[in-house]
């Protein structure tokens, strides 16, 4: 007899269908597993033999085939237990068949018949609705996160038996709902750390401002101790909050990835992520043999922060390149190409030296201006210029730090970086792909970033002492852009230039010293 149940596999941040068809045919016991599935998909059958019989109901004798298609996709990962063992029992007669054409399915079989979490769910059910599929069926640690997807019902087990029953119209199953307003609202500024914990350095909380105001990268220079990882952690909570698209985007990768909460849900919070300086490559970018998002995608709509940026590997960070340039990682492997989103804010700090100090030729013991320029190339030129602000850090005074006023709260910076990025919605309304300055083309930069005769001539006079390359240039009209904007104002003023060139720090000659 021959029965068809429908299931779905992840290829990047998107779902494709498949369709489990199981044959079983007379003759001695036998088990045939087709369509190019891997190691876990093949492991499938010792799970479910024993999840059928320790929920009450039999594995079918004779000869078993089971085709996954189409054939030629890789099968991969946990999610084709449950399709495959309610494929089994519909060819065998001993669930309906009624329900399998409207329903997608997914799980892991645990030993004992129980239902254990997948990875995509989110994913999953997008495909699931676009394929006009009424129903899925998937584990219950999954059914907050599939159930953000609008139009379709999510139906959550924990057992085998629960889907054994409903198949067979003996019980029905509860919807779950999810109030995508109410997660917003219940995520909205649930941060312990704040700018008001930030004593002194108004400099650079203005820089970080600007940064999020217009979502433009960011490189921090400064001793140990001067607060530039303590002012990056705090960054996340000045940045606007994530639209709707921006949450299904982010929460769509770290599906992907299995990092999303026991409790699934949707990720209303814009991503953090800092890796450590002894990071791989692949862990940094993404890839592996089955392509996997990496600390770049994990950031996507939020901040990646690099600390003490030239500890990192040179060939880490120049696969880094690109995808900033870009917005997306495309990872080739001789079947398949996959592209993951990553629209990021790049943070990044270091020391000016290996010492950590600053030249000073009153100080025998400080850093030389040689080791400092040695430090500094570790990082490349063409990385550096696409890092929109060069920042400086010094060390706060004894006054600053005992001071009992503390300084502007997150809050209030945050109502001002919002009020930017709703110049920037309205300008760049209807362009796809582009949401803040940081983002804009060349051409969307020579027709959006007009000078008046005295920023052009202030630009040009430091375009030739700093000696700055195409790229810098446009990063400074990006950047000048958006402090107009924090001052809501339509044209850039020479005053919104002079302070965009300032954040040049390290394009300009004489800053070791």
């Amino acid at each position: 007899m021959l029965a068809q149940t429908f299931c779905a596999s992840t290829f990047g941040v998107d779902a494709h269908v498949i369709d489990v068809e199981i044959n079983i045919a007379g003759g001695l016991p036998k088990y045939f597993l087709a369509g190019l599935p891997d190691r876990a998909v093949q492991e499938a059958r010792t799970r479910i033999e024993a999840a059928l019989k320790n929920s009450g109901v039999d594995f079918p004798r004779g000869r078993v085939t089971v085709n996954l298609a189409p054939a030629d996709l890789p099968k991969e990962g946990n999610a084709f237990d449950l399709p495959i063992a309610v494929g089994l029992l519909a060819a065998s007669g001993q669930v309906e068949h009624n329900r399998l054409k409207d329903t997608l399915i997914l799980g892991e079989l645990a030993l004992d018949g129980c239902i254990r979490p997948v990875k995509g769910a989110l994913p999953i059910s997008v495909s699931a609705k676009e394929r006009g599929f009424k129903q899925v069926l998937l584990p219950k640690e999954n059914a907050l996160e599939a159930a953000v997807v609008d139009g379709i019902e999510v139906l959550p087990i924990e057992h085998l038996g629960q889907a054994i029953r409903w198949l067979n119209n003996e019980s029905n199953l509860v919807k779950e709902t999810v109030d995508i307003q109410s997660l917003f609202a219940s995520d909205e500024f649930l941060s312990t750390v704040d700018f008001s914990d930030v004593k002194g350095q108004e400099n650079v909380k203005r820089a970080l401002e600007v940064a999020a105001a217009g979502g433009h990268n960011i490189i921090m220079v400064g001793p140990p101790g001067s607060g530039k990882t303590m002012m990056a952690r705090r960054l996340t909570t000045i940045l606007p909050p994530m639209t709707l698209d921006e949450a299904l985007e982010t929460t769509k990768i770290h599906s992907v990835a299995g990092l999303l909460p026991k409790q699934g849900g949707l990720v209303t919070q814009r991503p953090f992520r800092s890796p450590h300086h002894t990071v791989s490559d692949v862990a940094l970018v993404g890839g592996g043999s089955n392509p996997m998002p990496g600390e770049i995608s994990l950031a996507h709509n939020g901040i990646l922060f690099l600390d003490e940026l030239p500890e990192f590997k040179r060939t880490a960070l120049e696969v880094m390149r690109q995808p900033i340039e870009d917005g997306i990682v495309s990872i080739s492997r001789a079947r398949r190409s996959v592209t993951y989103p990553s629209k990021i804010m790049l943070v990044a700090s270091m020391n000016p030296s290996p010492t950590g100090d600053w030249f000073d030729p009153h100080d025998a013991s400080a850093s030389n201006m040689v080791a400092m320029q040695r430090y500094l190339s570790k990082i490349s030129g063409p990385l550096l210029d696409r890092i929109d602000l060069h920042v400086e850090v010094n060390k706060v005074g004894f006054d600053e730090l005992n001071s009992k006023q503390s300084g502007e709260n997150s809050k209030t910076i945050r109502e001002r970086v919002i009020g930017a990025r709703k110049i920037q919605s309205e300008r760049f309304k209807g362009i796809k792909g582009v949401y803040s300055n940081a983002q804009m083309s060349t051409r969307m930069v020579r027709s959006i970033c007009q000078l008046d005769d005295s920023g052009s001539a202030l630009l040009k006079n430091a375009i030739n002492k700093l000696n700055l390359s195409a790229r810098a240039y446009d990063r400074i009209l990006k950047v000048a852009r958006t402090i107009a904007d924090l001052s809501f104002s339509e044209k850039i003023k020479t005053e919104h230039i002079a302070e965009a060139i300032q954040y040049r720090s390290l394009d300009r000659e004489g800053w070791l010293g």
